[in-house]
């Protein structure tokens, strides 16, 4: 399949693109930084999903809206920036999945106040396309993972203290890893052809986590 995802150089968007380039899937990426991927089925396109004209890519059929920043114009990039790559790429004949990269915090508030803004934002508007798309026979979803072993929470990682508090906060006791959020990703839009309209929460049990007092 012609499958399109953005924000490729790094954590999830990166683990999702090497995921199906091992499966012979065509790739496409779109990120504001250069790609280290290295692959004869994989086209990168440097530019940011917001600022800037986004490419020509035609007959896509799996999209995936992977990019994001945290507290560097959260709304522009997370929520305006993937509506306009959906717009662009998201609407055509040959589209048969569509998938969001939401977050936990959508549900739960727990985050910085534009981010979570931006990732709800994302939830509700893909309520919107699954409406939308279903016209073309395609699904669209959303993913919300919880925290993610990856680049972008190094700061947690190299801190034990930080570490076992936000383990703690989880009824697993630990994070994902960016390989298993790429095979929710592949499986929501490659395997599942029912499946529309939905978030699915990935957190190891965070948001449910309570404790029963007597």
């Amino acid at each position: 399949m012609k499958v399109l995802i953005t924000g490729t150089t790094r954590g999830i968007g990166k683990a999702i693109a090497l995921k199906f380039l091992a499966l012979n899937h065509q790739v496409i990426g779109i990120d504001q930084n250069p790609s280290s991927i290295n692959d004869t089925n994989y086209t990168h396109y440097q530019c940011d999903i917001y600022y800037d004209d986004l490419p020509d890519i035609n007959d896509i059929e799996i999209l995936i809206n992977n990019a994001g920043v945290q507290n560097q114009n959260d709304i522009d990039v997370n929520l305006k920036g993937t509506i306009k790559v959906t717009e662009k790429y998201g609407f055509n004949k040959s589209i048969k999945s569509i998938l969001f990269n939401a977050s936990a915090s959508a549900r739960t508030g727990a985050e910085f106040p534009l981010y979570v803004a931006s990732k709800g934002g994302v939830v509700a508007y893909m309520k919107n396309v699954s409406q939308r798309v279903s016209k073309l026979k395609a699904t669209a979803n959303a993913i919300s993972p919880g925290g993610v072993i990856c680049e972008l929470n190094q700061h947690i990682l190299d801190s034990k203290d930080l570490y076992d508090k936000v383990l703690n906060e989880t009824l697993l006791g630990k994070w994902a890893n960016v390989e298993e959020i790429a095979e929710w990703a592949y499986f929501i839009t490659v395997v599942n052809k029912s499946m529309t309209g939905e978030d699915i929460l990935i957190d190891n049990g965070e948001a449910i986590k309570s404790n029963f007092i007597w």
